[in-house]
């Protein structure tokens, strides 16, 4: 196991471990304890806002989050993923906030309000760049350990915080499985039903993709049409949508996706101080913390079968999977209360 604390220092990441044991203990690292408590049923669309919004100074950002729930109780740290933002969590976390967990819900960087300290940061997407902001975020608010819990770029930052930190992570939920990025699987064509659902992907690899991006107009309709086509049978008003599209207004959001999707395609290079965790990523680092997979088969990127035997051997520790046959990608909105009893079942497995 490499020293992540000198890795992390060395990019500049600030890693204050005397801080998280400081006078008020140690941050997120109370024990689940008994029989998982049952969820109670929610229907989507119960809530439509964040009563607290904050900003918090992490890394190079300045992180812009919600956060609900007793300031002493479990963390639970939930992402999210593309094109949405903090309001796919709006429903599943009051939930959990309701059982007593003290529930975070960062805009990734180039959403929302989060925003770069610095003009010369590169406006880097790669998937250890989101990995470590989101540890950064952690340091600032002194949180040692927290249940991790995401869908699309936000569960494949779980597993990687997963893999990499283990000590940072008690539990994960990780929809979709096991999707930390292969660059080199991604050089070799899929079959052309599968190529097809990635259409936005090989999009943004052009100018013109990018040129929809950075026009707003045009930024929303694509989007728009990402959400329509990904949860079939997610029947959303466009209230819904603008509350969300509201964070692609980020200044640096088009230059973030662009580059995230064409750093997997190997188009452009990441950050050379995150090579050695690429490198390690690369292996395919099994993942040995407490683990909730789930998979909605409604989403044309749920692999198949959806049983989970496609990355089952990629979680070495205490484990259980979900199949959900009535939803699409964006799980956590679509099925808030099923989400939030994964994040619970996972913190008790």
């Amino acid at each position: 196991m490499i020293d992540r604390r000198s890795f992390t220092k060395a990019v500049g990441v600030a890693v204050a471990t005397a801080s998280l044991t400081g006078p008020q203990g140690v941050a997120g690292a109370a024990p689940a304890s008994g029989p998982a408590p049952v969820v109670p049923d929610t229907a989507p669309g119960t809530h439509t806002s964040f009563p607290t919004l904050k900003q918090v100074t992490a890394g190079v950002l300045d992180v812009g989050y919600a956060e609900l729930g007793p300031a002493d109780g479990p963390v639970a740290l939930l992402l999210h993923g593309w094109p949405y933002d903090i309001h796919s969590y709006v429903d599943a976390a009051p939930l959990l906030a309701d059982l007593g967990y003290r529930v975070l819900v960062p805009y990734l960087r180039g959403h929302g309000t989060t925003r770069f300290l610095s003009p010369r940061t590169p406006r880097n997407g790669q998937q250890a760049a989101i990995a470590h902001d989101i540890i950064a975020f952690m340091d600032a608010l002194r949180i040692d350990r927290a249940v991790v819990a995401g869908f699309d770029w936000g569960a494949r930052t779980g597993a990687i915080m997963a893999a990499l930190w283990p000590e940072r992570v008690k539990a994960l939920v990780s929809v979709g499985g096991y999707i930390i990025t292969d660059r080199e699987a991604q050089m070799r064509p899929l079959a052309p039903g599968a190529e097809r659902t990635w259409w936005y992907q090989f999009y943004f690899a052009t100018e013109r993709g990018k040129a929809a991006m950075e026009d707003r107009t045009h930024r929303r309709d694509l989007t728009r049409f990402v959400w329509q086509t990904v949860s079939p049978t997610w029947h959303f008003d466009d209230a819904t949508f603008d509350r969300t599209a509201a964070a692609f207004d980020n200044p640096d959001y088009a230059a973030v996706v662009i580059h995230n999707y064409r750093w997997r395609l190997s188009i452009v290079e990441g950050e050379h101080h995150y090579d050695h965790d690429e490198h390690l990523l690369a292996r395919k680092p099994t993942i040995a913390v407490p683990t909730v997979t789930m998979d909605p088969v409604l989403d044309p990127f749920t692999a198949t079968p959806t049983d989970g035997s496609t990355y089952r051997a990629m979680f070495t520790g205490p484990y259980d999977h979900r199949t959900l046959t009535d939803v699409g990608h964006n799980l956590p909105q679509e099925a808030p209360t099923r989400f939030a009893q994964a994040v619970v079942d996972a913190d008790h497995l």
